[in-house]
Formats: structure tokens, C-alpha cells, sequence
């Protein structure tokens, strides 16, 4: 049977910008050797499969109605690997559930994933979801990393869980960075964040995220990132709720709140495909 197949931009509120991922809307489970070819065919920095649960936590309504309440597990791959989290994925996963009237507009969705339960409701035009805070502890730049990145001077390096994290001084550094993915690839991490403090009016910090190792040089947007971001620029900045914007080539905008041990993301979306896959 087909399986409806969105791609959705993602951080956006507007086509080709913010971070394209694709939705796959499943039945049944799938296997995940079939999941990880789907996401190399898509080849986008992420596919989410987003497939009903079937052990009475979400049951949908007769004659395909909207889900009476909002469970449904969610996985995510890259091109080349399975990921343990993925916000823009999940902003476009959510967006296509509301879209699509799979739910009620006024649902809390609960997706069951390999980083625990995540919600997401609406929030005017926009989708928030609740994720996970992450430490950012001090730490050495990895060898090879500044070469890599081709930075001249980091005012602070530091590790989020399996990431590099760079600060730059300004934003312009910031936007101007210029990577050799080549070499980023062999430096013994799974990606960087890279961010710096805000210069452009109306934003409180910058970021950008490389990931060659696992298959996305450079992602347009990354919402898990900002779990991370989110913890780091609350305390630099003192306050909670902040509004970001990640300077890759696409760009996109994220507004975080870093309380109470979580990371709220809040953004908008916009379909930019429908169709079906048959295989």
C-alpha cells in the first residue's frame, strides 16, 4: 500500500528556506534497512517516519478521522545513518499531522522516539515543541578542528554530549566560516555547533551546525542543536526565552525557552511536496 510522503520546510515561514525535511506517514511498522534506503533515495539532512500507535494509547476514529488523542512513534535518518534526535523533523512531522487534519488542531502530539517522549502542539501559526536540555561543558577543540573549520581564534570551545562546540566572537566570523569538509569529516566527532552572539537586530544568537561524518555537511537549520544553544546562551545572556537565527545558506528562525531542565523550540513550517511512495 502507498505511504502518503511530504517534504516539508522547516523554521520558515516561507518555501525553499528554513531546513527542507522529508515526512514519510506509515501504517505499520517498517524495517529500519528500508527506512534508511527511503532516506538516501529523499537524500535530504533528514526523513522522519511517523507510523500510528496500535496498543490503544492512539486510537484514530472511525472512518479516518482525526486521532482522539496524539501518540505515534517517530524515527529519523539521515542519508547515511539513524539519528537520536532531530528537531526540524519533528516541527515537519507535526506540521503534517495538523496540516493534513490527522489530528485535531488542538492536539498535544506525543511522539515516542529513541530520545524519549517529545511533544509538540500548536502555537498560533507556529508549532512548539518540548525537547530536552543539554549541558555544555568546557573542553578542548578536538585536533584537527580548527584547521577544519578554518576559524582563527575561538573565544571559548567546549562538548555537547558527542559534539564539538565552538563560540566565535562575532556573527560576521560566524557567517563567514568557511569549511573543509573533507577534513571536518576526519576529526573525531559526530558534528559542531558553532555559534556566536547575535549582531543582527531582533536575535539574541547565531549558530551554524556541520555534520559531514554523518552525512550532512552542512544542515540549514538544526533543532537539536538548540537544546544545547538554549542552555549555553541562557546563562551567557541571562535570560530564558531567546530568539535565533541559524546563518547557513537557506537560513531559518528558532525561538528557544531554557527552563526548568527542557529546551522549548517553538517555529513555523510550509509543505512543499505531496506524494506517495510505492515500494
Amino acid at each position: 500500500m502507498p505511504s502518503p510522503l511530504f517534504v516539508v520546510d522547516a523554521f520558515t515561514s516561507r518555501p525553499f528556506a528554513g531546513n527542507p525535511a522529508a515526512v514519510c506517514l506509515l501504517e505499520g511498522e517498517r524495517e529500519s534497512a528500508w527506512m534508511q534506503k527511503v532516506a538516501a533515495e529523499m537524500n535530504l539532512s533528514e526523513t522522519a517516519f511517523v507510523v500510528s500507535r496500535a496498543d490503544g494509547t492512539s486510537a484514530p476514529q472511525a472512518r479516518g478521522g482525526p486521532h482522539q488523542d496524539g501518540d505515534f512513534g517517530l524515527r529519523w535518518f539521515t542519508p547515511a545513518v539513524e539519528v537520536d534526535l532531530c528537531g526540524h523533523a519533528t516541527l515537519a512531522s507535526a506540521h503534517v499531522l495538523f496540516d493534513t487534519g490527522r489530528v485535531r488542531p488542538d492536539a498535544v502530539l506525543r511522539f515516542h522516539t529513541r530520545s524519549g517522549v517529545l511533544t509538540a502542539k500548536r502555537d498560533g501559526a507556529a508549532i512548539a515543541l518540548d525537547f530536552p536540555a543539554y549541558a555544555v561543558d568546557e573542553a578542548p577543540a578536538p585536533a584537527g578542528l580548527q584547521a577544519a573549520l578554518r576559524y582563527e581564534r575561538a573565544a571559548w570551545t567546549g562538548r555537547a554530549r558527542s559534539d564539538a562546540f565552538v563560540e566565535l566572537a562575532t556573527e560576521a566570523e560566524l557567517r563567514a566560516l568557511s569549511p573543509d569538509f573533507a577534513a571536518l569529516a576526519k576529526v573525531d566527532v559526530r558534528a559542531v555547533i558553532v555559534t556566536a552572539r547575535a549582531s543582527t537586530a531582533g536575535f539574541d544568537f547565531a549558530s551554524r551546525f556541520f555534520a559531514p561524518r554523518v552525512g550532512v555537511a552542512e544542515d540549514p537549520v538544526t533543532g537539536s542543536a538548540h537544546c544545547a544553544l538554549g542552555t549555553f546562551w541562557a546563562a551567557r545572556l541571562g535570560k530564558t526565552a531567546m530568539t535565533a537565527y541559524q546563518a547557513s545558506s537557506r537560513g531559518g528562525v528558532v525561538h528557544v525557552r531554557s527552563e526548568g531542565g527542557r529546551t522549548q523550540l517553538g517555529g513555523e513550517a510550509v509543505v512543499v511536496t505531496r506524494g506517495e511512495i510505492f515500494v
